[in-house]
């Protein structure tokens, strides 16, 4: 048979249909049955070692062989002894450090790390200790022994060369309290308080006044305008015999207007016996106790009175809100909190003296150097270091709060600062920018927020009434009158020529290194940001556990790297560990 073709004129086409179709072999899959290995949750098995699984660096060793190096007799004499045997100490000491590492914070889940967690179930060797107990042992034992274990961590990483103690880097930072953000009580309010009260109290003084009068009562203790709470007291019980001598009236009474009249005078008696008793006496006690309770502080909160409102960066509302919470100077090396403090003041200027006070107390060696920022540049602070009989306890490289703005080209070109003037020694005067003399007048003296006196020079111009210049030089309405502190100005020049030099410069560079870094792993790595405990002793406590669990997992992290380990690769519990290099060697 033909294929048919069709023919046109342009062109032709040719169709053709196949005669048989190919069909493809079909191939048939073989499906295999996946093989596991052996799984079966359910049977009986044995840990013969529980100690064999823990990582040879693992920061759980170097808890145990830190607290194994304390002599039990030292921990022992914690202990009354009598009763019902408690869990061994090291065993709380362990726990409670291990959990700190790994970010666990609550008694509750620091119990439920003992149960589940390997290393815990290891350090507390099965142990089963619980929530009440561990919070116990936390609270109230730990206040004791607190500083002397610290101090002990600090001597045995020393000891194995960890730290030097020769530069000491100071900083401050704030901690959250565990207190009602609302709960406050400033101390501007509670004088405007006792102030409208004492002016309440002259009103009722008066108002008993005229009713001893028109009763014909004649009250001793009874003052003209102040009065203290025994006085009111004493008051308050002449006033309530004469009511209960006219509630007898009134029940021998029989007629009905007599016995109005009694009741009315008897309501005139008893209308401040009330207020006395119900609302002055209390309120006079109450801010006593507040007084008692600022002591050189602004505020406190009423759910933790030791806690103090500052200014901090992690604000919950943004808006520069005050939150209850606690200064901690803390003091690093090679990133090791070497010692701590915990204060109520906001500024750490004030904390300086007190912090190296209770370092020179406690046991550690002083150090060589301190570094610290410009918060902390202050003449007091600088005579502190030099030492009463100008015997340095310590070098310190601490810039003055002026420091850098003083190498600025705006600074030393502005007309307004003293120190591009010319001053002529011989004569003891400046010489202004319009060549006028600013001549010596007077010294004063002023006393700061701490109680210390400084000493200063009153220099005044002799003329400035028709200086163009004034505008520029001073806001001032009479003369431009120049405070000049000769010995902070003499300590200041020392520490410029000891920051600029090469040596020193490279140390004061470690210092954001050091101890900034160590706060960002505590509060940004660790999640440490708020104290679990109340109250200034317990919040000592707590960072004290904080800053020997950051410490211990360092040596951890130092110890994988020395084993040629790279600590990012294991889980320790402590992130990304950072090393100087010249602590290995």
């Amino acid at each position: 048979m033909s294929n048919p073709k069709i023919t046109t004129n342009e062109y032709s086409t040719q169709m053709t249909l196949p005669l048989e179709i190919k069909e493809e072999p079909l191939v048939t899959k073989i499906h295999t049955v996946p093989k596991f290995k052996p799984y079966n949750n359910r049977q009986s098995f044995t840990i013969l070692d529980v100690e064999g699984l823990i990582p040879e660096h693992h920061v759980a060793r170097v808890v145990d062989e830190m607290i194994e190096s304390i002599p039990d007799e030292q921990l022992a004499a914690h202990y009354s002894g009598g009763g019902r045997p408690p869990f061994h100490p090291k065993l709380m000491l362990k726990v409670i450090l291990y959990a700190y590492s790994q970010r666990v914070y609550s008694c509750r889940e620091i119990e439920k790390l003992t149960r589940e967690n390997l290393p815990a179930m290891w350090l507390a060797a099965m142990q089963l200790p619980d929530f009440r107990t561990i919070n116990d042992f936390r609270g109230k034992r730990m206040k004791k022994l607190m500083d002397e274990l610290f101090e002990a961590m600090i001597l045995r990483l020393i000891e194995d060369g960890y730290i030097t103690l020769e530069s000491y880097f100071l900083d401050g930072t704030k901690l959250e309290a565990n207190a009602n953000k609302y709960s406050f009580v400033w101390k501007k309010s509670t004088i405007r308080f006792e102030e409208k009260l004492k002016e309440k109290v002259k009103e009722m003084l008066q108002d008993i006044h005229e009713i001893a009068e028109a009763e014909a009562l004649e009250l001793s203790d009874l003052p003209d305008e102040e009065a203290t709470p025994e006085q009111l007291e004493s008051i308050a019980s002449q006033l309530e015999k004469k009511v209960d001598a006219l509630t007898e009236e009134i029940e021998a009474a029989e007629e009905v207007p007599v016995r109005k009249e009694l009741r009315k005078r008897r309501s005139t008696l008893k209308k401040p016996v009330k207020v006395i008793r119900e609302n002055i006496v209390p309120r006079i006690h109450k801010y006593r106790l507040y007084h008692e309770t600022f002591g050189d502080r602004n505020s406190f909160s009423k759910t933790d009175p030791d806690a103090t409102f500052m200014r901090m960066k992690e604000d919950h509302m943004k808006n520069g809100q005050l939150k209850p919470g606690y200064n901690v100077q803390a003091a690093t090396e090679n990133q090791f909190i070497v010692y701590y403090t915990i204060h109520q003041r906001p500024t750490d200027t004030r904390c300086f003296i007190p912090h190296m006070e209770k370092l020179a107390e406690s046991s550690l060696p002083m150090p060589k150097t301190v570094v610290a920022d410009a918060g902390y540049g202050s003449e007091e602070n600088y005579l502190y270091a030099i030492g009463e009989d100008k015997e340095l306890r310590f070098d310190y490289l601490i810039p003055y709060n002026t420091y850098l703005k003083e190498k600025t080209r705006t600074y030393k070109n502005d007309i307004k600062n003293a120190k591009n003037w010319t001053y002529l020694e011989h004569d003891d005067l400046f010489i202004c920018p319009n060549d006028r003399k600013v001549i010596f007048k007077s010294y004063k003296n002023k006393k700061n927020a701490s109680g210390y006196v400084q000493s200063y020079k009153i220099y005044e111009c002799e003329d400035c009434s028709d200086c163009p210049l004034k505008p520029q030089c001073t806001k001032a309405k009479g003369n431009r009158q120049v405070h000049l502190n000769m010995i902070y100005e003499e300590m200041k020049a020392k520490v410029k020529t000891a920051l600029e030099s090469e040596e020193n410069a490279e140390i004061y560079a470690r210092r954001k290194v050091e101890v900034e870094s160590v706060f960002g792993h505590i509060k940004g790595n660790r999640s440490f940001r708020r104290f679990s405990l109340r109250g200034l002793e317990k919040v000592h406590v707590e960072f004290g556990i904080v800053a020997l669990a950051h410490n211990f997992l360092k040596a951890a992290g130092i110890r994988q790297l020395l084993s040629g380990e790279d600590p990012r690769n294991t889980k320790s519990g402590g992130g990304k560990q950072t090393v100087f290099l010249r602590l290995i060697y």
